[in-house]
Parts: structure tokens; sequence; C-alpha cells
């Protein structure tokens, strides 16, 4: 109409990458072969130079479980501690806005972590990580505020599962109190929604879930370990969690919540483009979405490869060190005949654990099935690449029925199909692989009927050629991260510790090696599972 003009609608958009669970992954190789893989924060660093190039407001954040995992880092925090943390050096470099702790963060103690932090150009937010004393956040922010050119306001408020010291060393946690993720973040998120009054609330959180997304129907345990379905639920005032935790690649709507999780070790990234409205004097959001981006065909950044080439170099010379030698065959082929029948290497691994304790009982898993063993001439390669985690040793007293229970436990990872075969459990494999909850026993003989109901699946269980006494307590030798009840293992919490070997399994296979330059590949068939 004439004597009117129309009014220019105000919009404003923002673009958030996210990455979890990186897993020291800085160069885009597989440490095990040394093979090119489309992946790696030097790859990411030239796709988020991109993206701050080409939009106006992007925010990158990252979702914990940075600084361990793989083979670089692991050498990194046995020989070259003193120097700055390569990962830090990396997302400093990148200019990370914001992170979140993940379990793994407290792997190798506080004075590491807090080491890390400090280095930190980024806020590190923590709103559950709690001063046992004070109860208030022991590394300083739990949220942080953001403001966009247009004068948009984001919050960004980060959380961690509490259940950390259920796999954690107590040593590593000491003076901290993991307050309830769900709690924390549902006090937090209405406090800022009251007096920070943003335009778009993001919550970080290490944790995944516990339900199916679409049916809500629980896909684990209720422990609390995992809480973000019902974040998504019941916290009114998040338009997006940004997940991780249980390497899961999703991206979903929940209760109006956009959801992330981008896997592990840096394969994809999360892309989520937020665009905002002005109406009646206040911005609105018009829309949400997000999309799982890989990195093939990026190019490595120069800067940061040169970040991390002398401490890869170095990696490299420690990842070829010979160390002993094999007489047989100990590689292996199919990981479910490992787990259902014995292997070699894993009477190696139990042999390590028995030799550093002096226990006649022991207890491991095959972690993952990209383990191969070990070939002819082993090196510091084949080691950390079979045996990734910082993992140290701990002897408890048991009893006959906590030996078991355990047993009980850990015949969950089998059940059988249509044609009552035996198979992996699928609880074992969705919504998380969890194929390390899985152990087999050495020094005592048992046999498991998976044809049997779930928890009475045990028939046999001997010790030294006679049945287990009630009245007789046993040492079994295990790594801290099972010994302090991770995976369900309750029966093993509050146990008394006959010993601790503070020194990780990669060294002990190491001086195992030195006190025994020939390894004959050997098993003895000590257990049984039939259907």
């Amino acid at each position: 109409m004439k004597g009117h003009r129309l009014l220019k609608k105000q919009t404003d958009s923002l673009k958030i990458l996210f990455t979890s669970d990186i897993h020291g992954t800085a160069l885009p190789k597989l440490y095990g072969t040394n093979e090119k893989a489309n992946i790696g924060l030097v790859k990411y660093t030239t796709i988020v130079k991109q993206y701050r190039e080409k939009y106006k407001n992007v925010l990158v954040l990252d979702n914990g479980d940075l600084i361990q995992g793989t083979p670089l880092m692991t050498h990194y925090m046995k020989k070259h501690r003193d120097k700055p943390n390569p990962m830090i050096d990396l997302m400093n470099h990148i200019e990370l806005d914001a992170a979140v702790f993940g379990n793994h963060e407290f792997n190798y103690g506080l004075q590491t972590l807090e080491a890390a932090v400090h280095q930190s150009n980024f806020p590190w937010l923590s709103a559950n990580i709690l001063d046992e004393k004070s109860k208030k956040p022991y590394f300083g922010k739990p949220y942080i505020i953001k403001q966009l050119s247009s004068g948009l306001k984001v919050a960004i408020v980060g959380v961690t599962t509490h259940y950390i010291p259920n796999w954690e060393s107590p040593q590593h946690i000491e003076g901290l109190h993991f307050a309830d993720s769900f709690d924390t973040l549902k006090k937090w998120v209405e406090y800022i929604r009251e007096t920070k009054q943003p335009d778009l609330l993001i919550a970080l959180y290490h944790g995944g879930f516990e339900r199916d997304l679409e049916t809500g129907e629980p896909t684990e345990t209720l422990t609390g370990e995992n809480q973000g379905y019902k974040i998504c639920q019941e916290i009114e005032g998040i338009d997006i969690l940004l997940t991780g935790h249980q390497h899961r690649k999703l991206v979903e709507k929940v209760h109006d919540v956009l959801v992330l999780q981008p896997g592990k070790d840096l394969t994809v990234y999360g892309e989520v483009d937020v665009h905002f409205q002005k109406l009646d004097n206040e911005w609105k959001i018009e829309e949400k979405r997000a999309h799982l981006r890989d990195l093939s065909k990026r190019k490595s950044d120069e800067h940061a490869v040169k970040l991390v080439e002398d401490l890869e170099a170095s990696t490299q010379k420690w990842l070829d060190e010979p160390l002993g030698t094999i007489e047989g065959n100990m590689e292996i082929t199919d990981p479910f005949q490992v787990r259902l029948e014995k292997h070699p290497f894993i009477q190696f691994v139990q042999q390590v654990q028995m030799d550093a304790t002096g226990a006649d009982i022991s207890t491991t898993a095959l972690f993952n099935n990209d383990m191969k063993g070990f070939t002819k001439h082993v090196t510091m390669r084949e080691v950390v690449s079979n045996y990734m985690y910082p993992n140290t040793l701990v002897v408890l007293e048991l009893t006959k029925d906590d030996i078991i229970a355990a047993l009980e436990k850990s015949a969950e990872y089998f059940s059988l199909n249509e044609h009552g075969e035996i198979i992996v459990n699928p609880s074992f494999v969705s919504p998380k692989v969890r194929h390390y909850d899985y152990d087999m026993w050495e020094g005592i003989e048992y046999s498991i009927n998976v044809s049997k109901p779930v928890g009475n699946r045990v028939e046999r269980v001997t010790y030294q050629g006679k049945p287990l006494q009630a009245s007789e307590t046993y040492h079994v030798v295990l790594s801290n991260y099972r010994a302090n009840g991770a995976g369900g293992f309750d029966m093993y919490k509050n146990k008394p510790i006959v010993q601790e070997v503070q020194v990780e399994m990669t060294e002990l296979i190491r001086a195992y090696f030195e006190n025994n330059p020939v390894v004959r590949a050997k098993y003895t068939k000590n257990f049984t599972i039939t259907s």
C-alpha cells in the first residue's frame, strides 16, 4: 500500500561444528599398520578454517574423551608429559570455543588433566564435576554465553556422565565429587534461562542415551550412566543436546530437542545449522537441522601437522622397537571364536597379569574385534594396538559367590539364534559395542550353558581340580577398570584389595618380554561354552 514501507525481516544464522570421542586421533592414519585414513584433527582443522572463512557465526565444540586413545597419546603420556599436550595444541590452533570432560580425560590422573586445562585457550565446561569439600564446580565454568554479531545470545552448558567413579582409579579422581548429570543440568538450564535469557541453549553432555529414541523402550540397564533420553523428555529449555560416550552416529529429534552423536576417532563430525528470525523485537528459532559429515577429500592443515611432527617421529621410533619373538601362532583371525574357545593371545595376557602379581587366578577380555594378536616378531606397535587402554592391575579377595556371579555376568554376552546356534547377545553390539564386557578366566575351570536362563548358566566351576568352597577366599587379578565394577560387575565393588600394581599393562607386557624374549603360543582349554 502507498505510504507504507515494507519492513525488512531481520534474520541471523549460526553454524555449529561438533566433535566427540576423538580419543587422541590427531593424524589421518591407523597406527597398527600406518595406513592412511580419512580421520584426524589435522584434517578437521582444514574444515574448521574453511567454515570460519565462509560463515559469519561459527561455534566449534568438543564433547570429551580427547586426550587418550592412540599410540601417539600413549607415547606422549609415557615419555613426553613434561611438554605441551598435542591434542590441546591442536584444539587451541582451531580456536575451539568450548569442551567438556569425557571419562577418559581422567585416565592419567588429575595432575595431568589440570596441566591440559591450564594449557587450553578455551573453557572446559563442567557443571557436575565438583570439589568434594566445597561442592562448587572444580574446574570453574559450568556454562558460557557467546554473543553473535546480531546480538543473539547462545548459552552452552556442559556436564559429564557421573558414572566415572565406577571406572576410574580412586587416586585419579581424589577430591572430586561427580554429581548426577540430569539433576545438575536441570538446575543450570533453569538458572540460565531465568537469569541470562539466551536465544539458544546448547547442552554438551559426555553421555549417551538409555532408551530407544523412537519408542522410549530401555536399551540398557538404567544405571544412570547414560541419561540423554530423560534429559530430552524432562528438562525444559534445551534446544540442542550434543552427546557422545557411546560412540554412536546419531542425528535425531527427541521432544523437539535436536540431538547428535558423532561416533568415535573423528571418522565424522557434526554440523548444525540454526536459523533465527526476529519477531516483536525478540529472536525466535526458525529452524534447526543437523548432519554428520566425513573427512574424505580434505587435506591436512600443514601448521597442524607441524604441531605434532616431532612427537609423531618419536612415537614411530618407539612403536617399531622389537620386544620379543612368538614361537607358534598368536595371531587372531576370528574374534568370536577367541571368546568362545580361548586363544594363545588371551593365555598370554592372563600370564602377564599373573606373573606381575603372583595371583594364580586371572580374568581379562578381548576388547574389540580389531585386535589382531601378535605376529612372530612383536613390536610395541603390536602391543599398543592390542592393549589400547592405560589399565593397571588390582588383585581382589573374592568368594565363591563373587566368582560365580562374575561368570554369570560374562555369560550374558552369549545368546542363541533361531537355529539354536550360539551368537553374541545383540545388547553387546547395540546401541553400544561392548565386547570388552565379556571376560575370560584363567586358573579356574568352568562351563557355561547358553541354553539356560540368564543368571543360571554357569554349570561347573573348579579350582585346582576341586569345586569352589564357600568357606574359602580366592585372589583374582583383573584390570583396575573391572575391579571398580565397570560393565555391571557390581560383585567386585568394595571387595578387599590384596595388591595394586600401578604400572600400565603395556609396560608390564614389555617387561614380560624382557624376561621372556621367546614366548610359545599355547593355551589351556579351561572353559567350555555350550548350548
